[in-house]
This record gives structure tokens, sequence and C-alpha cells, in this order.
């Protein structure tokens, strides 16, 4: 039996975040945006608040709470600013969600509560320059030396890839093209030989810091490696089925925002001595738009269940991901519509959500890569 009531701790999240946002994310989001800026102080609010380890148990100082909470957090986030709700996302599900899933103990109490409380924020390293949906290809190598391992190469589409105080980075220790050669480890920012490189100068999620990740001799204990050697490939691969739940609820907000800003502004807008509301050509739109996201929601929300209960969560993850990211472009692009010119200007809301929206369908795995997933799925049946 599915229940589709909300729960208290979702509402009290869901006002929580929208209170947030309104007083610390609204006023300067488009200044952000502009000069492409990563407000860290934000997300040290955000960690203030239990939400920069929603997943995390309360024994390692997180929030301790479920997937269910989790989306609501992320999609009352992104209907405010997509930027803010990726960085959120990439810091809960990539990075800490690593370190929770593959970490021993002791890893688990040295990095857990300093990313749960945001006193450090996270990297995840897996995509490079020339391997993007092609991760086994990877060039970045690690090398044994000792009781160490060095590393060496370049990890490229870093979110925190500047700013991030500790990385989780998968490279190379095996041959190319096995995937039992990758391995992960945990970098921690200062290590010699690791360093900033390029920030990407992006279309939109312009407050999210994207950026590249240089290794060069950089030497890492082997207490920092995660799980065992060669099994990172299939850890990152798990870790991006609950990423892809991350996507989803990115996108479900981006949707909703659009949504609410096309149907206010409906309301207001007069054309031919009536709200454009009243035009079939509007109402229509709003009422497809209304019905994707819903759709959108359902999806997400079960993929948030299912991984809550532990079963196996690739397919739903996979379709929430690419539907919900494609009808946050869809929706974006209706809402300029709507606005008409004003639409296109920076002077309204919709115009971000159209820039952020595109992301949700290539971050994470292309919706190309999705639909191969799912039809790898619904083969196996």
């Amino acid at each position: 039996m599915v229940d589709f009531s909300t729960t208290e701790n979702q509402q009290l999240i869901a006002q929580t975040v929208k209170e947030f946002a309104e007083k610390h994310i609204k006023p300067q989001m488009m200044e952000w945006d502009e000069a492409q800026i990563f407000p860290v102080s934000v997300f040290k609010e955000l960690g203030k608040l239990g939400l920069m380890g929603v997943l995390v148990p309360t024994e390692y100082g997180g929030a301790g709470l479920t997937y269910t909470e989790y989306v609501t957090a992320i999609v009352e986030l992104s209907r405010v600013c997509g930027s803010i709700g990726l960085s959120m996302a990439a810091h809960n599900s990539l990075c800490t969600g690593h370190i929770m899933a593959f970490g021993n103990e002791k890893q688990k109490q040295k990095y857990l509560p300093k990313l749960a409380t945001a006193e450090w924020i996270g990297a995840w390293g897996l995509t490079e320059a020339n391997t993007g949906s092609d991760a086994m290809r990877m060039r970045c190598v690690a090398k044994k030396d000792g009781n160490d391992w060095v590393l060496n190469g370049s990890k490229n589409w870093i979110t925190h890839g500047i700013s991030g105080d500790v990385a989780v980075v998968l490279a190379r220790t095996g041959e190319l093209l096995d995937s039992n050669g990758i391995t992960a480890f945990v970098v921690e920012r200062g290590t010699p030989g690791f360093k900033a490189g390029k920030k990407e100068n992006k279309l939109g999620m312009r407050a999210s810091e994207t950026a590249e990740m240089i290794f060069e001799d950089c030497r890492i204990p082997a207490e920092n490696m995660l799980g065992e050697e060669g099994q990172g490939f299939k850890q990152a691969m798990k870790i991006l089925d609950g990423g892809r739940i991350s996507i989803a609820s990115l996108g479900l907000g981006i949707a909703k925002g659009a949504l609410d800003a096309a149907i206010k502004y409906s309301k207001e807008r007069e054309q031919f001595g009536q709200p454009i509301s009243n035009f079939q050509g509007i109402s229509f739109k709003l009422a497809e738009m209304a019905t994707e996201i819903e759709a959108a929601e359902l999806l997400t929300f079960q993929a948030a269940d299912l991984k809550n209960r532990g079963e196996k969560v690739t397919k739903v993850s996979a379709m929430a991901k690419y539907y919900t990211s494609e009808v946050a472009v869809k929706c974006s692009t209706e809402a300029i519509q709507i606005f008409g010119g004003y639409g296109y200007t920076k002077d309204f809301p919709v115009e971000k959500f159209y820039r952020d929206s595109k992301l949700c369908t290539i971050g994470e795995g292309t919706s190309e890569i999705q639909k191969i997933v799912i039809a790898r799925e619904i083969f196996k049946n």
C-alpha cells in the first residue's frame, strides 16, 4: 500500500527551508548568479539547520533523517535557487554519502561530523575532461608506494572543486576498462600536490561552484582508501543511484518554482481587458505543467521510498531523474513563454529557472544515459 500522506517531519522541513530561502537566499541570489559567487556562508547556515547532513546518523553529528525529508529539503531550496539546491545535494549525496556508505568506522568518525555540520564542504571526483559517461577510461591514476598511494591526473566538472575541504576521488589503480581497476580515496584540501584548477563559466547554476581538481604526485596515506582496492567503480555506481534522486529533486524544485511564478504572473498580467490566466492558451499550458510536475513528484518520492527501505533503486531513480529533469526544462520554457518579453529579462525569476534547469538533463548521467540504464533494467525481467 502506497502512503501519500506528508509526514510531520516533511512539513517542518519544508517550512524551515522556505523561511530560510526567503531570508538568506532570495535577496542575493541574482548577485551570486551574475558574479558566479559560491556563497559558503549560506552552506554554513544550512549546516546549523542540519541540512548538510540530512542522511547522516545522529551519532556522527547528522540529522539522521530519511530520503523523504532529504528530497523535501532539496525541492524547497531549488524552488527558489537551483544553485543552492545543487550544491546542498552534491555535498550530501556524493561526498558525504560515499564516506557514509563505504567508509570504515575510523573514517566515518573523522569526516562525517565535519561534513554534517558544514564545517567542511565536500566534493566528489569521478568525471574527467575526456571521460564523462565513459568513466572506465579515466586517466587519473593512483600507484601504490609503500604505505601511501601517489595520485596523478585531474578531475573536471567537480562541484566545489575549489572550495571543497575534502574530496572523494575515484582513480585508476588497475588496467584501463577494468571495472575492478578503480579505487576511491579521501583527499583533504592542503595535501601537497592537490590543487584547484579552472573554474567553469556556466550557463546556469552559476552560484554552485564547478571546477577542476588537479593532482601532481599527490601522496595519500593508505588509510584514506574507501573500501577495498578496485571497488571504486562499483561504489560510484551505487552512489549515483542515490545521486539521481537528488537531481530528480532538484529538477522538481525548479519546475515547481517556474510554475509558481507563471501562475502568479498569469493572474496579474492583463491583456485585452482581462488577466491572461483567463485565456485557454495560457491555462492549458499551466494545466500541463501542473500535471507533469505531479507525475514527476510521485516518481521522485517512489525512488526515495525504495531507498529508505533499502530496496534496489536503479531503475526508478533513473526514471525519476530522466523524467523530472526533462519536465524542469519544459516547465521553465513554458514559464518564459507565459511571461512573454518580461520572461526573457533578469527582472523576473523564470529566465534563471530556464538556465538552471538544463543542467538537470546532463549532470550525474545525461538523459540518454538514463534511458540506457532504464532499458537495461527492464530487459532483465
